[in-house]
């Protein structure tokens, strides 16, 4: 007999992930609680895995997308003109791309992030006329073919099934494999690229995360993003910032590339945005692509779900939240209290324990101490435990990525460092 509470387990396949790590049945939220069936509050530092920035429910977002379905407004369109679309549009752009410089075309593609990646990669190799790729060590894209070529845990890329090819991978900076191996990346590159007998060609596009967050919390230094991009300026390279983690105000500035200064003639070719883009977890992915790489015929790359009717209004709606609340300046503030409450009581644990981050998205790297990643899921648990969702990220899943929404109040966003600190504390002192 199937009841709620084995229906998971008999109907359900087990590809299923994230509920393993967090063993509850949810059914209310708000802002950054969710209350499970049993009433249990928990603290949720996972947000979405980044699709729900703005929090659960928030009520002005939310109200917008009541009022557009109370009015009967469209819910399917595929891609044809409609209201909720020029409202978005128009909203992107007033807000986010004239008074940045950014002079981008929007497509909107399926609605995953995944998919998004897809259509950068063939849009890249189509206006380049070439079909490689370069992607990063640690680097994650997604689960699809294409973007799971360009991603690098090993684990997921085997469960593909066949050969990932057409994508050669380099050292991220200040990540393991580069710090290990004690290589500049950009001076390799440089070197890989003016070598005729390196054996590997002038890609189409280089993809790289500006913080490398299902990688363990790896940030790309400003400068070396700088130089990425005259790198691939010399050589006719498609630079593609993938965003769709890290984008929509995550690490402070909308978009994560801006604290780079990567406008104008240094902004990136291609970008591609999902997750918080929705605005209330709603599904909807795009790629910004400069004008002149726009080479599409009409239908090469569709799909029946490209352009969500809802989130189009949702997305909208956060856009404006996102200036009327000041979230750019909140979440400086934030990140702020967020590193020097880790640095003065997590640190003093261990001085073992590395942090790292930018913005609103940090990492708590347990590896230096147990590298297998069975403190961090012994951590991570125990946070659950104690009331807190919180991811692991990283090599083994050694790291604790720290990525609540960015309108969490002050008092949560202590309550949640407090209940990872006593969790650190109570199982490292079961270590010694």
């Amino acid at each position: 007999m199937i009841t709620p509470v084995n229906v998971f387990e008999q109907l359900e396949s087990d590809v299923r992930s994230y509920c393993r790590s967090f063993p509850a049945v949810f059914q209310t939220a708000r802002g950054s609680i969710l209350t499970a069936a049993d009433g249990t509050r928990y603290l949720d530092f996972f947000a979405g895995a980044g699709a729900l920035n703005y929090g659960h429910n928030h009520p002005v977002i939310k109200a917008a997308v009541l009022e557009y379905l109370a009015g009967d407004g469209v819910a399917h369109a595929l891609d044809m003109h409609t209201t909720a679309k020029a409202e978005f549009l128009t909203e992107l752009a007033q807000r986010r791309l004239r008074p940045s410089d950014l002079d981008y075309k929007v497509q909107f593609t399926g609605p995953t992030g995944a998919n998004a990646v897809e259509a950068a990669l063939k849009l890249a190799r189509k206006a380049t006329g070439r079909s490689g790729i370069f992607s990063f060590m640690g680097g994650y894209h997604g689960h699809s073919l294409g973007a799971l070529a360009a991603s690098a845990n090993r684990e997921h890329r085997a469960a593909a099934g066949t050969v990932l090819s057409g994508v050669t991978m380099l050292p991220f900076p200040d990540g393991p494999f580069a710090a290990t191996a004690g290589i500049d990346t950009l001076a390799y590159l440089r070197a890989l690229l003016a070598d005729t007998h390196s054996g590997v060609e002038v890609p189409a596009a280089i993809i790289v995360e500006t913080v490398q967050a299902e990688g363990g919390i790896f940030v790309a230094p400003l400068t070396w993003l700088r130089d990425l991009r005259a790198i691939c300026t010399e050589h006719k390279i498609l630079l593609i910032i993938d965003d769709i983690q890290t984008g929509c105000g995550r690490t402070g500035p909308f978009f994560s590339f801006e604290g780079a200064g990567l406008i104008g003639d240094l902004r990136p070719d291609l970008v591609t945005v999902s997750k918080s883009i929705g605005g209330l977890g709603l599904p909807m992915a795009m790629v910004l692509i400069r004008p002149e790489f726009d080479v599409w015929k009409p239908a090469e790359h569709t799909g029946t779900f490209r352009g969500n009717q809802l989130a189009f209004i949702a997305g909208a709606a956060a856009l404006r939240v996102f200036d009327e609340a000041g979230l750019s300046a909140v979440t400086a503030q934030n990140a702020t209290f967020v590193e020097d409450g880790l640095r003065d009581d997590l640190l003093a644990l261990d001085d073992r324990i590395a942090i790292r981050g930018r913005g609103m998205i940090w990492g708590i790297d347990y590896g230096p101490i147990d590298p297998t990643g069975a403190l961090t899921k012994a951590i991570g648990r125990r946070c659950f435990d104690d009331g807190l969702l919180i991811e692991r990220v990283g090599r083994n899943d050694a790291v604790l990525k720290v990525l609540p929404p960015l309108t969490v109040t002050p008092e949560e966003l202590d309550e949640g460092l407090r209940i990872v600190v006593g969790a650190t504390k109570a199982l490292l002192d079961t270590c010694r």
